[in-house]
């Protein structure tokens, strides 16, 4: 990571002559010049992908939780065509083409919030994960609280929650991560730039750099003639990757923990 910092702050002609070096010869700032030419562009695709991946997390992490704890009850008559049901989605899926026709057809999503927030929500996946922790939770404490007259509810969000919490933080990290980490839904249903997410954004960047460098006369009028490529994909790095550096630090000691509670035990 000091290396991917190092290269974005490093000039052109350095990384020409010596390579990737922790110790260039020219010190440069031009490819975090290049990318924040348009600041508010910036600005905006940072906020839409801190709004999705916030509320995303939240309501999808809520949302596993409440599938998972009812799946684990052995007590829920419709565990098992649940069950069933969650495993089977997570094996087949339609394909992007009639993903493409529900999405913008039947639930006019497209150009809109909801397709960068929705879709991500629930996955089969974290379901089965979360669901192998609640198995392993005591059935004597929660009989005891249920036998003390607290309602499900109140026995879902004062018991089996707090006592979660090493599993809710390996869920919601790596929920945060897929919905930060997210481009091809902006690439595919997001018209207007402003609604962009971040990484998409940075890649679009990018591309549209390297298409202007390859017409010779449109690069000059540009000023593209020396745009630094090599610094400019480290830069979009230290930028995207820059939040969750700060993020995963306080979820570690609980993802560790938690991505372990499943294992089989000797």
């Amino acid at each position: 990571m000091l290396l991917v910092i190092i290269i974005s702050v490093s000039g052109t002609e350095s990384i020409v002559e010596r390579g990737y070096s922790l110790f260039p010869s020219l010190w440069s700032v031009d490819a975090f010049r290049y990318i924040f030419k348009t600041p508010k562009l910036i600005l905006d695709s940072y906020g839409t992908t801190l709004f999705v991946t916030i509320a995303g997390t939240s309501i999808g992490l809520i949302l596993t939780a409440m599938i998972a704890y009812a799946l684990s009850r052995r007590d829920y008559k419709l565990a098992g065509i649940v069950g069933f049901l969650v495993f089977f989605s997570m094996l087949f899926h339609a394909g992007l083409i009639p993903s493409y026709i529900v999405f913008t057809k039947y639930y006019l999503l497209k150009d809109t919030y909801w397709i960068l927030l929705l879709p991500g929500l629930v996955s089969s996946w974290n379901i089965i994960l979360l669901r192998t922790f609640f198995f392993e939770l005591p059935l004597e404490v929660l009989e005891s609280a249920s036998m003390d007259g607290c309602s499900e509810m109140r026995i879902f969000w004062q018991i089996v929650l707090p006592i979660s919490k090493p599993a809710l933080a390996t869920i919601g990290l790596m929920m945060t991560l897929g919905y930060w980490n997210e481009w091809m839904r902006s690439m595919i249903y997001i018209d207007t730039q402003s609604k962009y997410m971040l990484q998409y954004l940075l890649y679009k960047i990018l591309r549209d750099a390297e298409e202007m460098m390859k017409d010779s006369q449109v690069g000059l009028s540009l000023g593209m003639a020396e745009f630094p490529t090599d610094t400019a994909k480290m830069a979009m790095a230290v930028i995207a990757a820059g939040p969750m550096m700060f993020v995963f630090p306080f979820f570690q000691k609980y993802f560790v923990r938690g991505i372990t509670s499943g294992a089989v035990k000797g």
